[in-house]
């Protein structure tokens, strides 16, 4: 894989994958999309802040396929450098050794969408 795709191929891949399963058991995942689809609806906290917390949640899971959605969509939301850095600052935080190896992961998920996104 390109190391400058990586993420965009990951995505890609997994929703190859995926498609097999979702075909077998369509009303799991049209269940799992509108849950989705309301949790991270702009609200009390914004799309971008909610991006934020399940990219965290991704990092703290290691779930690279996690990390990969949510960083796109942290892009997709306008969710700055910054901020994503802070909020990974709180994942480390929190989850202590491993965070330190998901956390650039994850940073470098959201600089490879955002520079789409650009």
């Amino acid at each position: 894989m390109s190391e400058e795709l990586h993420n965009h191929d990951l995505l890609t891949t997994l929703g190859a994958q995926g498609r097999e399963l979702r075909e077998l058991i369509p009303d799991v995942y049209k269940g799992f999309s509108a849950t989705s689809k309301a949790a991270m609806a702009e609200g009390a906290l914004s799309t971008k802040v909610k991006e934020l917390i399940a990219l965290t949640i991704g990092v703290t899971n290691r779930c690279d396929g996690c990390i990969a959605s949510h960083a796109r969509g942290a892009a997709r939301a306008g969710a700055s450098k910054e901020e994503v850095a802070e909020a990974l600052g709180v994942a480390i935080l929190m989850n202590g050794g491993h965070s330190t190896v998901y956390g650039p992961r994850a940073f470098a998920a959201f600089s490879e969408f955002s520079q789409v996104q650009a």
